[in-house]
């Protein structure tokens, strides 16, 4: 059975005529009795039988044509997607760090929308963490995700495109809530609330304590930014985080960090060497020429 067959079958049973249809199928009158007898042999049953000068269909054939419509619209609909994708338009598959979908990332797609007035654009996006992410974008779950860089991932490029300063945020009635700068070093008197170990925030800040050569009493590991100040707003310790734009909107403290370059990077990951397809490419290089470092 060929695509061809299918196509004859369901023209055959919309006029029932044999001459009529192979000149709308541009064929011979014997090439689409022998395209329909050969469906038939494949299949068992017969699909047509005589009515006159006319064939009508069987009950089998009224059966099969049901599937043999739905097939042939699946597979059309299929086609016009994949014509359509070739052109730059389609759908988009995004994870992003939540911290990012305040700000950072509408605005992004909203430039990129505006630059493609005429391009019909479906965007999905997912909340997560950096190592879920990147999991799934090796299983081709996403086109991008905007994470955070983990190291020993050989099979993505990471592009940096935005940074966070980061801040030491504490309760509004704690013993540092009247420092507008701080020290690293002079945390590690107070219990803290770190990232957990899946987050990919928690290596870079691991590694600034390891700087002040002590690590921090943890009273508690959390996967997300929010939730962690949540738990300081509400006197449960202080934290290091990215200085986010919902910080000015909770009841604690944001204390700048003295150090210099003590910053949280983001990136737009992506998978190396695999096909994209060009509204895929068109958004990387959109976002590669807006990067904000």
């Amino acid at each position: 059975m060929n695509l061809y067959q299918l196509r004859y079958f369901v023209t055959l049973a919309k006029f029932q005529h044999y001459m009529k249809d192979s000149e709308k199928l541009c064929i011979t009158q014997p090439s689409l009795s022998h395209a329909i007898s050969t469906l038939e042999k494949e299949l068992g049953v017969k699909l047509f039988e005589k009515d006159g000068r006319n064939v009508i269909l069987t009950k089998c054939g009224k059966n099969f044509l049901k599937d043999a419509e739905h097939t042939l619209q699946l597979l059309d609909s299929s086609v016009e997607r994949l014509k359509s994708s070739a052109q730059g338009n389609g759908r988009l598959d995004i994870g992003l760090l939540p911290t990012l979908g305040t700000e950072f990332v509408p605005r992004l797609i909203r430039g990129f929308l505006s630059a493609c007035p005429d391009k019909t654009i479906d965007f999905h996006f997912y909340n997560g963490l950096t190592a879920d992410f990147l999991e799934d974008l090796k299983n081709q779950k996403y086109d991008f995700t905007f994470c955070s860089r983990m190291d020993q991932e050989p099979l993505i490029d990471f592009i940096p495109v935005a940074r966070q300063e980061l801040v030491v945020i504490v309760p509004p009635d704690h013993p540092l809530s009247d420092r507008t700068e701080i020290r690293l070093c002079e945390t590690l008197d107070y219990p803290q609330i770190l990232f957990s170990r899946r987050s990919g925030l928690r290596p870079m800040i691991d590694k600034l304590f390891l700087a002040c050569g002590k690590q921090p009493d943890c009273i508690f590991e959390i996967d997300e930014d929010q939730t962690i100040a949540g738990f300081v707003a509400n006197g449960f310790g202080i934290a290091v985080v990215p200085n986010m734009p919902i910080l000015a909107s909770m009841h604690l403290k944001v204390i700048h960090i003295t150090e210099a370059n003590w910053e949280r990077r983001f990136y737009i990951a992506y998978l190396k060497n695999r096909y994209r397809t060009p509204l895929a490419e068109q958004f990387l290089s959109y976002v590669k020429s807006h990067a904000l470092i």
